[in-house]
């Protein structure tokens, strides 16, 4: 049972992440070329590419902090390794995708609250993952086994591990500097992730 400052204080970071990355996110989203009619299996996997030129990095940044709170399932959530195997089921071999370009301006990690506003990023991105993984089967005919499988990374559990990371989330400290540093790293990761695939020319 939740105890009575979680229940209290929850619905407060999440509002105030939701809030607070709201016109970051749907900026991003109007900008990434899933549904454009030009976007090609060539586009797509240079999108695909980029995306692990972010995540690689930034994953391994996260976890080589050692700031992340306890309780959050390391292993489990990592994209970088289904980002690898997308790109090998797209063509590359592991010298071309250990070649390939990587982020440099990440997010500061500067305390466990910080991480916790990247990881709020980069859990809610798979939420979208079935409405993409759909598009991308009609339009390019990619699937798990050929490239599509990051789309839909957490499969049939997105809904419950979606539950469990606001969940966790909940059990963090939630006093007024964790959420000031939550919320700017989260804003940070959106922003970050935009100039990234900016530079990388995948964006509309």
């Amino acid at each position: 049972m939740p105890t009575p400052h979680q229940t209290s204080t929850t619905p407060t970071l999440l509002q105030d992440l939701r809030t607070g990355t709201a016109t970051l996110h749907v900026a991003l989203e109007q900008r990434l070329p899933f549904f454009c009619a030009q976007l090609d299996a060539a586009w797509y996997q240079r999108l695909i590419q980029a995306y692990y030129g972010f995540y690689q990095p930034l994953e391994a940044a996260l976890h080589a902090s050692g700031l992340i709170p306890q309780g959050y399932d390391t292993q489990q959530r990592l994209k970088t390794p289904t980002l690898f195997a997308d790109l090998r089921a797209l063509g590359l071999d592991a010298a071309s995708i250990k070649a390939l370009p990587r982020c440099e301006h990440l997010p500061p990690l500067v305390s466990a609250g910080a991480c916790l506003g990247v990881l709020y990023v980069l859990e809610g991105a798979t939420l979208g993952g079935q409405i993409l993984r759909r598009e991308m089967a009609r339009r390019l005919d990619l699937d798990a086994d050929n490239g599509g499988a990051f789309l839909d990374v957490y499969g049939a559990a997105t809904g419950r591990r979606w539950k469990d990371f606001l969940d966790y989330l909940g059990r963090m400290p939630d006093d007024a500097s964790t959420r000031r540093h939550v919320v700017s790293a989260a804003q940070s990761t959106f922003a970050c992730f935009e100039r990234w695939l900016d530079r990388r020319e995948v964006l509309l």
